[in-house]
Formats: C-alpha cells, sequence, structure tokens
C-alpha cells in the first residue's frame, strides 16, 4: 500500500522551529517530487513548499520564505519541512503529496496525499 505519514506536528510557541517529517512507505520517494501544503481554518489549501525528486530544486510560498526549509532524505525516503520563526498565522493541517517526476508542484497534480499534521502556533 503506497502510504505518506507527516509527523511532527503539535503545540508550537510563536517563534518555534518544529520540524515536519513525510515519510513514504510502499514506494521510494526518489522519483517523486514532493510538496508540503497546508490548509488553515477556514480557508482553502495552499502550497507551502516543493523539492524536485533529486533535491537541487526548491521553491516556497513568499509568507514562508526565509523561515522555511523543505530538504529531503532518500535513503530514509523522508522529505522534510523545517519551520522557524513560526507566526501564529502558520497554524493550518499540514500535508505532504507526491507527485513522480519533476512536474509542475500544483495540488491538483499530486498523486498521493498524506493525511496531515496539525501545527497550532499559540502561546
Amino acid at each position: 500500500q503506497l502510504q505518506l505519514v507527516e509527523s511532527g506536528g503539535g503545540l508550537v510557541q510563536p517563534g518555534g522551529s518544529p520540524r515536519l517529517s513525510c515519510a513514504a512507505s510502499g514506494f521510494t520517494l526518489d522519483y517523486y517530487l514532493v510538496g508540503w501544503f497546508r490548509q488553515a481554518p477556514g480557508k482553502e489549501r495552499e502550497g507551502v513548499s516543493c523539492i524536485s525528486t533529486r533535491g537541487g530544486i526548491t521553491n516556497y510560498a513568499d509568507s514562508v520564505k526565509g523561515r522555511f526549509t523543505i530538504s529531503r532524505d532518500n535513503a530514509k525516503n523522508t522529505v522534510y519541512l523545517q519551520m522557524n520563526s513560526l507566526k501564529p498565522e502558520d497554524t493550518a493541517v499540514y500535508y505532504c503529496a507526491a507527485v513522480r517526476g519533476d512536474s509542475a508542484c500544483y495540488s491538483h497534480l499530486m498523486s498521493y496525499w498524506g493525511t496531515g499534521t496539525l501545527v497550532t502556533v499559540s502561546s
């Protein structure tokens, strides 16, 4: 069974620096572009960051640029999202998703999705 499982969410204070993980099972992430998306309460899902199959190309939403870093460890079949300087507006369910090959990083193009991990930024 092909699965993506996110972890690392929880309650974080403003300014905190959690790291989210996206672990794949049932398939090898090496050949997949992976993206992080998020959905805040009452809002539409938005793209946060993506990383190409070999990790050489990354992109970020303007709202997280300079604060979040996406990376991948293909040996561990895992993609990470290091989140720094968190703000209350970063509160959302964070999802990872994957598509084979280096396609454009749009949610409607993703083939596999995790079930999400909730990040709540609050003091």
